[in-house]
């Protein structure tokens, strides 16, 4: 038990200010002096016993009539290990440019607001903590250690803006199924060394990390699966050193990387299975692991033209709508062939989504392209009968995608048989009966399986001439097939 006589002239000024909740602030005014990563060398006049601050925060100390009790210190350097764990903290609990020897315990503890501010500290063990209010570390340095936020409660924000933690382990925050009812706030110069970890977490109020630097040794700098966030915003200078997994998130509103730069070898960003809202992924440089869009559903995609990777897994992703910030609609298209084939290996579904995207946008054309740019990546899969053949397919007709070519076909080939028909003479079928001879009329007739002329069944070959007219019914029922198909696509839009 703590003697009031026996607490040095800084805890009695502690223990006295409490039940006003009135400061103390042990600070000399000189900001090399007041740094805590000098507070090892200070001296007693600014040293208090973490027992003694557990003690006040704990029911020690005396509340008074009119007065709001809480814990306000600056300048001090905290001596023992800050142990709260399980504990009932009714009061504010706010360290301003202090140095702790040793982690912070709130396991399991029922808090009001904490602020840990401008100090250092090897870390904070906030695992199934219950805070009714802000937990608070801004322009904190964490050594050594991390903040554990395993399954806590905090009714309002989280704020980390400018804290800088250097974990001895993989992870520098350990926050796996964290529940917030405010925003979590990580800018301002927010630096971790160690991955942030946030699997399951519920962020109704939004993550924010804009101008964030996150490194992890380990390869994962931000592991988010399963997180629901209304707002995910890396922007303005975020970088990760590592991969951003986002495995099966839901952000319903915003995914931003504008302006963000992915350092993550082998895959930069694992979103595989992910529901978000806008995705804007206008990243400041192409990074160089590769994209995971695997089964992730996007209502708008927004991006710029050259920050894809090379390796872009797309198949089964699902968007409403695609933006490309500076190009023309024309050079949009090609630039999204290409990042169609930036997916691993030949599947069908991303081009029929692109396809399908088009379409519902009103251009045709484009969707047209689209699909003709499938068949020609799906040739590449065959055997080699099927790549000849299906090279025919394309020069002649564009796999039934350009129907107009069939019309060019038809009248070359009307020309070309006019003019071989015409310099030799053909058998009459039956003597004295049908039409007169007519080469172009004759070429038509073979070329157009609907419909009858009165040529092909007046006139016939019996020298080498014969194979062309037989050449000629094939090619006919090809190009016929080609253009009926054509017009049926095109008067059947979806």
């Amino acid at each position: 038990m703590l003697i009031y006589d026996e607490l040095t002239t800084a805890e009695r000024a502690l223990w006295d200010s409490f039940p006003g909740g009135r400061w103390v602030d042990l600070r000399t005014g000189v900001p090399e002096e007041d740094d805590p990563a000098a507070g090892a060398d200070w001296g007693a006049d600014r040293t208090v016993r973490a027992e003694v601050v557990a003690a006040l925060l704990l029911g020690g100390g005396t509340e008074r009539p009119g007065g709001v009790a809480s814990l306000r210190l600056a300048g001090a350097r905290i001596t023992g290990r800050l142990g709260l764990a399980g504990g009932e903290i009714r009061h504010l609990l706010w360290l301003k440019g202090c140095r702790l020897e040793q982690a912070v315990s709130l396991h399991a503890a029922a808090t009001r607001t904490v602020r840990i501010t401008a100090s250092r500290l090897p870390g904070v063990d906030a695992g199934l903590a219950r805070v009714e209010g802000h937990l608070d570390l801004t322009g904190s340095v964490v050594e050594t250690g991390r903040l554990s936020l395993i399954n806590a409660q905090v009714t309002g924000e989280l704020l980390l803006n400018g804290v800088r933690i250097s974990a001895a382990g993989r992870w520098a925050v350990f926050a796996g199924g964290l529940a917030m009812g405010g925003g979590v706030y990580c800018r301002e110069g927010f630096t971790t060394r160690g991955g942030v970890r946030l699997v399951g977490a519920h962020l109704p109020g939004g993550l924010f990390l804009q101008g964030a630097r996150l490194e992890s040794p380990h390869g994962e700098a931000l592991v988010a699966d399963g997180a629901t966030a209304s707002v995910m915003n890396m922007s303005d200078g975020f970088r990760a050193t590592g991969t951003l997994r986002l495995r099966g998130a839901r952000i319903p509103d915003l995914l931003t990387l504008d302006g963000a730069t992915l350092d993550g070898g082998g895959t930069a960003l694992s979103g595989v299975g992910m529901q978000v809202g806008t995705f804007d992924f206008g990243l400041a440089a192409k990074p160089a692991g590769a994209v995971d869009l695997q089964d992730a559903t996007v209502t708008a995609l927004h991006d710029r033209g050259r920050n894809w990777p090379d390796e872009v897994r797309l198949d089964g992703f699902v968007y409403g709508s695609l933006r490309s910030e500076g190009a023309p609609r024309r050079e949009d298209v090609a630039h999204r062939l290409a990042w169609l084939r930036r997916n691993p290996g030949y599947a069908p579904q991303p081009y029929e989504q692109l396809a399908a995207c088009y379409r519902q946008a009103g251009h045709d054309d484009d969707a047209r392209r689209v699909l003709l740019a499938k068949q020609r990546h799906r040739r590449t899969t065959l055997n080699a009968p099927g790549r000849v053949w299906g090279r025919l397919l394309d020069a002649a007709v564009g796999y039934g995608y350009r129907p107009w070519l069939a019309a060019l076909w038809t009248i070359a080939l009307c020309l070309l048989g006019s003019l071989v028909f015409s310099t030799r003479a053909p058998v009459q079928t039956k003597d004295g009966e049908g039409a007169p001879f007519n080469a172009l009329v004759y070429t038509a007739d073979l070329l157009f399986p609907v419909g009858d002329f009165g040529q092909r069944s007046a006139w016939h070959w019996t020298d080498a001439t014969q194979w062309l007219a037989y050449l000629l019914i094939a090619v006919g029922w090809l190009l016929t097939t080609t253009v009926v198909a054509g017009v049926s696509r095109t008067l059947n839009r979806n």
